[in-house]
């Protein structure tokens, strides 16, 4: 096996949800690298790259990530996202709560590697299943909205 293919997968191992250690997941990659989930059209850069598992163990804290492949390339990863949804989901649209519904999202991780760390880690998930498997079509509060439910619930 490759470095390249053992520090990926000591990343996703890293993160997750219920042994997740955001030391050795943030150890993984260079100093100036990022991460970008394509989708979601976010990017992270230095200490906020913790966010990347951090979020989603958060949202999935069984949150596992099934390797189905590492390509030849060594760089390209196919891969589900798998999980239940008991925390509050940040998205672009708003802030999701909690739905208790499981989740098995379709993935692709393209990575590039210097010197045995990750500069870069760009994210292709199935953002449109996802949503769909949550029962969140057209349904994500706007962060400001969500914020205002929440308080009204605290308030009861």
């Amino acid at each position: 096996m490759s470095d390249n293919i053992q520090v990926i997968k000591e990343l996703y191992a890293a993160a997750e949800g219920r042994s997740l250690d955001l030391a050795k997941f943030i150890s993984c990659f260079s100093k100036d690298s990022y991460v970008r989930n394509v989708p979601a059209g976010m990017e992270f850069r230095g200490e906020d790259i913790a966010m990347v598992a951090s979020s989603m163990a958060d949202a999935f804290p069984d949150v596992h990530r099934e390797i189905f492949d590492i390509y030849a390339t060594n760089d390209v990863v196919e891969l589900a996202i798998r999980g239940t949804h008991e925390g509050a989901l940040v998205t672009p649209a708003g802030t999701a709560p909690a739905t208790g519904k499981a989740i098995d999202v379709p993935c692709c991780d393209v990575f590039q590697m210097k010197d045995g760390k990750v500069t870069s880690f760009h994210c292709y998930n199935a953002a449109s299943i996802l949503v769909q498997q949550l029962g969140l079509m057209g349904s994500v509060d706007t962060a400001e909205e969500n914020s205002a439910n929440l308080g009204r619930q605290a308030d009861r």
